[in-house]
């Protein structure tokens, strides 16, 4: 090995053959410096060819590759040192965006917490044991209602070391008989005060955005205060950010509601006798978690800057201001449908979750919207975990987003969306007032018909459900989830049901009738001529649980009509391309209405020049409204 700057010889090489070896060791040297410009050169080249940029264009070009959150924020196809972003600060430090802690999850990984939901003692017991065995550092029980007994709490815990692994409690308004439960096992063990974590998951203004009734945080933070000074590790309120999502609702405004709430509890409970400190010790953060990855990861650090601002302009101490988060993943991304889909949708959520900074999280397992998990779907959700921090080694990072240009700006951008939502809230009066007015309910009500209108275009694609759907697949069953909310308070919805709606209708006609509702797709010409349209229609009617019928290549009019009446459907689409269209569609949908069709689609762009086709589908078209005016020309009830 010879030092740098020196000269060496090559073994085998004539003397005279000498290599300068640089005194610097530059990476990438030999390559030139690129530029902005360069970069948008070579985008007007990809877009002119796709046919997406005319030759005259002289913008930007950039500008049609940018897209919008629901929050209005703009999403550039690329950032760079020019994007400015509010400084992030350090881990651990205000304002706490790269972490409340300054060793992040290095040390110990996140707190892999499972939801528990069984209204049966043993099995509830049984699942929890295994899943402690299994990984899962914390428990999050729902019981009272129709969840699990409060009085069988115990029983649930039975050979749980509740001061090792944290209990936070999911009561609706039974939390206070709930948080005494949790105290008394706690002083039938023996367990030293000081040593218990967890929390009584009190929760007031969530229930009351769940359920649309009033409960009043005052009796929350009376329970706080008796408890506080006896048991330091113990948090007594859960700010749950979830119904605001559930509802539909943007990251920005599920941010707001939640700090909203947060400010609420505090002037609760300072005014029950805590410190702004001990008030703001007090709350855990929930957040849901979904398959966007950058926007959840931009969500928790922005949520962090947020709370440090409310908690600095609250009097609370520098080393208090952190935000305890706990994500879940989305409820509200989960399909019935294709429910194996949801183990790769809880991954993304999980990974981003992680990278965010979240001190636990809850992945749901993936058929969590069916009904109970069973066991094998519980072990996969803490199980997709253990692979991230164990095997992945994800928390052996601090902030591993932390630098990334395009994550700091949507962190801030999305902080001031959210900053913005949470004054709104506050100008009507605080959270329990906007919920009341309903205020709140129509701004996520707006947010939820612009998302309702992306899922219907398939512009928000749900796989395995609006796209690539399996009408084969099996029915995954369940038992039913217990409810724990009563009334009417905010929606709960999810983004897959307007399409499992058809495929229950699908399925009730499979049922009665022993067959599927059917479309025949009027394919010109050969295989290669129309391949890609009816592969197209074939995927979107499958969406809405029809059976496409594809007779394959066909010649003459003649040949189509006679697949047609062998297929024993009532509605066709024409598939074919451009060429096939202009010579031959208006003659083909012509001879299938004489021949018994109720109606004829066309697979492409809507025109006027055939006079008997009655529908068109195509990329962006409204494929929940081609879907049920299908089913209805099928004759397939609701």
């Amino acid at each position: 090995m010879t030092k740098a700057g020196t000269k060496s010889s090559v073994p085998g090489s004539p003397d005279s053959v000498v290599h300068e070896e640089p005194a610097e060791l530059t990476l990438a040297a030999e390559f030139g410096t690129p530029d902005r410009a360069d970069w948008q050169e070579l985008v007007v080249g990809v877009l002119r060819k796709t046919g997406a940029l005319a030759e005259d264009f002289d913008g930007a070009p950039e500008s049609l590759l940018t897209s919008r959150t629901y929050d209005g924020i703009e999403i550039q196809p690329l950032y760079t040192a020019e994007d400015a972003a509010p400084p992030a600060g350090f881990p651990g430090l205000p304002p706490f965006v790269r972490g409340a802690r300054p060793e992040g999850a290095v040390r110990t990984g996140w707190d892999i917490r499972a939801l528990h939901a069984e209204t049966d003692p043993a099995a509830a017991n049984k699942a929890i044991l295994a899943d402690l065995e299994g990984g899962v550092q914390s428990l999050w029980l729902r019981v009272g209602g129709e969840a699990l007994p409060v009085d069988s709490l115990a029983d649930a815990l039975n050979g749980v070391y509740v001061e090792l692994a944290p209990v936070v409690l999911d009561a609706g308004a039974d939390y206070p008989a709930a948080a005494e439960a949790l105290l008394e096992l706690f002083a039938e063990r023996d367990v030293p005060a000081s040593e218990i974590p967890g929390n009584l998951g009190a929760d007031p203004i969530g229930l009351r955005a769940r359920t649309g009734r009033a409960h009043d945080p005052g009796q929350a933070a009376e329970l706080a205060a008796r408890i506080a000074g006896t048991y330091p590790q113990l948090r007594t309120i859960v700010v749950d950010g979830t119904p605001f999502h559930d509802a539909g609702g943007s990251d920005a405004q599920e941010l707001g509601a939640a700090i909203a709430a947060g400010v609420a509890y505090l002037r609760a409970l300072t005014a029950a006798g805590l410190s702004v400190d001990a008030a703001a010790a007090q709350l855990e953060f929930r957040y849901a978690a979904s398959a966007d990855q950058f926007l959840t990861i931009a969500k928790l650090r922005a949520a962090r800057r947020l709370w440090a601002r409310v908690t600095e302009v609250s009097g609370v101490g520098a080393a208090a201001r952190g935000m305890r988060q706990h994500a879940v993943t989305s409820a509200a991304m989960l399909t019935q449908r294709d429910p194996w889909v949801n183990m790769l949708r809880g991954t993304v959520a999980c990974f981003a979750a992680g990278i965010g900074g979240a001190e636990a999280v809850t992945v749901l397992p993936f058929d969590a919207a069916i009904g109970l998990p069973d066991a094998f779907s519980r072990r996969i959700a803490r199980n997709t975990q253990a692979i991230l921090q164990e095997e992945s080694k994800l928390a052996g990072v601090i902030d591993p987003a932390g630098g990334s240009w395009y994550v700091e700006n949507l962190s801030g951008s999305l902080a001031e969306a959210a900053w913005s939502e949470f004054t709104e809230i506050e100008r009507n009066g605080g959270i329990e007032s906007a919920l009341d007015s309903g205020f709140l309910a129509d701004r996520l009500a707006g947010t939820w018909a612009a998302r309702s209108k992306r899922l219907a275009t398939r512009k928000d694609p749900i796989t395995g459900v609006s796209e690539f759907p399996n009408l084969a697949e099996k029915t995954v069953e369940r038992r039913p989830l217990p409810s724990t909310v009563d009334g009417v308070g905010l929606p709960r919805v999810r983004y897959a049901q307007a399409y499992e709606a058809l495929r229950d209708r699908s399925d009730a006609h499979l049922r009665a009738h022993g067959e599927r509702p059917r479309v025949f797709l009027a394919t010109l010409g050969p295989v290669a001529a129309h391949t890609a349209r009816a592969g197209f229609a074939a995927n979107l009617f499958q969406a809405g649980g029809i059976e496409p019928v594809n007779p394959g290549a066909t010649e003459y009019t003649e040949d189509t009509v006679a697949a047609f009446k062998e297929s024993g459907a009532t509605v066709a689409c024409i598939c074919g391309n451009d060429k096939a269209y202009a010579e031959k569609a208006g003659e083909v949908a012509t001879a299938l209405k004489e021949a018994g069709a109720t109606a004829v689609l066309l697979a492409g762009k809507r025109t006027d020049e055939y006079a008997d086709v009655t529908g068109f589908l195509h990329a962006g078209c409204d494929a929940l409204e081609v879907l049920t005016g299908t089913l209805e020309k099928l004759g397939v009830s609701q």
